[in-house]
């Protein structure tokens, strides 16, 4: 027999009990002649014997039925069980994993209820932001129909139509890659990826952007062909939010700048502008989804900032957002070894 069922309460009081009775029955048969013992001692012995083990027996699986009521009650009725009134034993044992399974059960709840919650808030405020490009669109699309509008009010408005559908198409496409980000289906590589050859792809699209503003890009290398490991399409979506809300708030003739090196440790992107910078109140929330700052233009929708934070920190990065001392937004960007 192995010691540790000894461990049980319930196991060293059936011994003792069961010593006790053997030693009765000695003492009986030893005071007691054969002829002299009555001829029903030894069966009611045997009967007390069987009576006081079944008595164990019941008295053990009572506490397991009311285990399964303190399990069934937590997990219909969220009433918690109060584990300290089992001792030690092969019970204790057992109730310590089923301690830890409604634990992890009711951390699942709750994680699912707050998915739904979230899932329900972003549906609302996807429905809102492309509700409200849409909306302009039919009103631009029936004021298009008038034959009689001048050609000039004609030419403006099919501009500001294909802006609005160029919105709705980023929109969709951003929303489309959080979605993927958080179902974790979007499969990001883990090659070597120049920085210098990732900042020219994500400025190409904001080159033209750049140009009307007047603004420039200046890109200082602190260290010669500096790298990490990651993922270059989606890294350059990353660095491209960040520098399409770096022009965004950066005045006409104004200047971003991109610096970056490479150590042992990590390899570091800085993207600062000379700005509005961030308020205060702002700084807390800027990679929230749909949050929009105080300084925030009309055309923003608040993920851009978001996205890229998930996307930095699905390749071991981190990226964060604060004011320059010489007035301006600054990005610092890690990408960890």
């Amino acid at each position: 027999m192995h010691l540790y069922f000894f461990r049980n309460p319930e196991s060293k009081a059936s011994l003792l009990w069961h010593l006790f009775l053997f030693a009765l029955t000695l003492c009986i048969s030893w005071l007691s002649a054969p002829a002299t013992l009555p001829p029903l001692a030894l069966p009611a012995i045997a009967v007390l014997y069987t009576l006081s083990h079944y008595w164990i027996t019941w008295r053990r699986y009572r506490k397991l039925r009311q285990l399964s009521h303190d399990i069934d009650n937590m997990l219909h009725c969220q009433i918690p069980i109060r584990f300290e009134k089992y001792k030690e034993g092969e019970l204790s044992i057992l109730e310590s994993e089923l301690s830890k399974m409604t634990l992890r059960l009711s951390e699942q709840a709750q994680a699912l209820a707050q998915d739904k919650q979230l899932l329900a808030d972003s549906m609302a405020d996807i429905s809102h932001q492309i509700r409200s490009p849409l909306t302009s669109s039919n009103l631009i699309l029936s004021l298009l129909a008038d034959p009689a509008l001048p050609p000039e009010r004609r030419q403006k408005l099919l501009q500001e139509l294909t802006q609005l559908l160029s919105r709705i198409d980023w929109l969709v496409e951003a929303l489309l890659k959080m979605s993927k980000m958080d179902a974790g289906t979007a499969c990001l590589q883990h090659t070597p990826v120049a920085v210098d050859e990732l900042i020219r792809r994500a400025h190409e699209p904001l080159e033209i952007p750049m140009e009307l503003r007047c603004q420039t890009l200046a890109v200082h290398a602190q260290t010669e062909h500096a790298q990490f490991l990651g993922d270059l399409s989606w890294s350059t979506e990353a660095i491209l939010n960040i520098l399409k809300n770096c022009m965004e708030h950066t005045p006409p003739e104004g200047c971003i700048q991109v610096t970056y090196l490479e150590n042992t440790i990590f390899t570091e992107i800085i993207i600062e502008d000379n700005g509005t910078g961030f308020d205060k109140e702002d700084l807390p929330h800027l990679f929230e989804r749909f949050y929009k700052g105080k300084n925030a233009s009309g055309q923003s929708v608040g993920i851009g900032l978001a996205l890229a934070r998930m996307i930095i920190s699905q390749q071991n990065g981190t990226l964060k957002a604060e004011n320059r001392m010489e007035g301006g937004a600054k990005f610092t960007i890690k990408f960890y070894k």
